[in-house]
């Protein structure tokens, strides 16, 4: 994993609550500020996976995120998980981690409102009738994820989880570039 440190000197800031601010109560000092700690400063980390090939549809992907960053994730207590999918055929998505029925429904939800084959209206099939209807999909969920970091560990909810949805044909491996920011 990359890895990009920033050093900055521990300090301590006081934050206003809304309800203290001097703008809230036409002037004056906030008297029940929250004092905040910082020690260290800010560390980045950052990561290329690739993810094998796929068949078509829905995949619970979490275990192998977790398994390829695991060591560089428990060195954070707070902070954000960024992930970046690196292609415009296939998407990611946060959703059910339990019932594989879900990740099915889905697929066939997103080939009913994005329809293919020679009737379908589009004119991009340089690489099959299943090319414009993959970007369309990958344009309805998206290439990026944020992810919450709690005590060295994503912090999700208990049904939650991280799909990769492969909408082609013939799918290829998939590079996702997870960055780490926090403290």
């Amino acid at each position: 994993m990359q890895c990009c440190s920033v050093s900055v000197p521990a300090k301590c800031c006081l934050v206003r609550t809304p309800s203290t601010s001097p703008s809230s109560r036409g002037g004056g000092t906030a008297v029940d500020s929250i004092p905040m700690i910082a020690a260290g400063g800010p560390k980045w980390a950052q990561k290329t996976i690739t993810l094998p090939p796929l068949k078509r549809g829905c995949h619970l992907v979490t275990p192998k995120i977790v398994k390829e960053i695991g060591e560089e994730l428990s060195e954070f207590n707070c902070g954000l998980a960024h992930l970046f999918l690196q292609h415009t055929s296939a998407s990611l998505t946060i959703n059910e981690n339990y019932d594989s029925d879900v990740r099915d429904d889905t697929e066939t939800f997103l080939n009913t409102i994005v329809p293919e084959g020679t009737s379908a209206p589009w004119k991009h099939t340089l690489e099959g009738p299943d090319d414009m209807p993959a970007h369309i999909k990958s344009s309805m969920f998206g290439c990026t994820l944020m992810v919450p970091i709690t005590n060295g560990k994503l912090n999700m909810g208990t049904w939650q989880g991280i799909w990769l949805c492969e909408h082609r044909d013939y799918p290829t491996a998939r590079k996702v570039v997870v960055t780490l920011n926090g403290i």
